[in-house]
């Protein structure tokens, strides 16, 4: 093992202790968190409120989330600061850089697409994207067209990662992309 691919390991195995830290002591003050959630990465849930929040079985929140279950922007005027719930149902995933705010619920099944803004609740089964988020279409119809794409296209597997990519399966990767999009596993 190279001392670049030992430092990294030391890193991400600091990183990842320090985020099971912060998750348990939210945890321990109120948060909900379902069975089989995965936090890809640097997140925050609103420590000050985490009571607040509940997050479903079988979710993958992707890096950058924020769930903010207070709003303050009323404090200044009115001395009070407005809470609401957060709570993200089943089988959901919560695209990278998303912001849900106070009470709103994410419906099972849904996307929230990266970038998102969520300011109300989103239905079940569908891909919500935007700032305000909004429902795009439903996840039966996303999914559709997306095999319907995959058709024609290789799906890559892990060899095709960064850490193990070379000059010939990148290459293989841009011409299998062409002017759309491609798969890996």
């Amino acid at each position: 093992m190279s001392v670049y691919a030992y430092v990294k390991n030391i890193y991400y195995n600091l990183k990842t202790k320090k985020k099971n830290k912060y998750l348990d002591d939210l945890v321990s003050k109120g948060l909900q968190l379902g069975k089989n959630v995965n936090i890809v990465s640097d997140f925050f849930f609103d420590p000050s409120h985490c009571f607040l929040i509940s997050i479903g079985d079988n979710c993958t929140i992707a890096p950058n989330v924020r769930l903010i279950a207070h709003d303050a922007s009323t404090f200044k005027i009115l001395g009070y600061t407005k809470i609401g719930k957060i709570e993200i149902k089943e089988n959901c995933f919560i695209g990278d850089s998303t912001i849900v705010l106070p009470n709103v619920k994410v419906g099972p099944n849904s996307i929230i697409g990266a970038g998102s803004v969520v300011t109300k609740d989103v239905p079940p089964n569908v891909i919500a994207a935007g700032n305000p988020a909004k429902t795009i279409t439903t996840v039966e119809s996303y999914i559709k067209k997306i095999e319907e794409i995959r058709k024609n296209k290789k799906v890559f597997g892990k060899e095709y990662l960064i850490e193990n990519i070379n000059e010939e399966k990148r290459s293989e990767v841009l011409h299998s992309i062409g002017e759309t999009i491609g798969f890996i596993v």
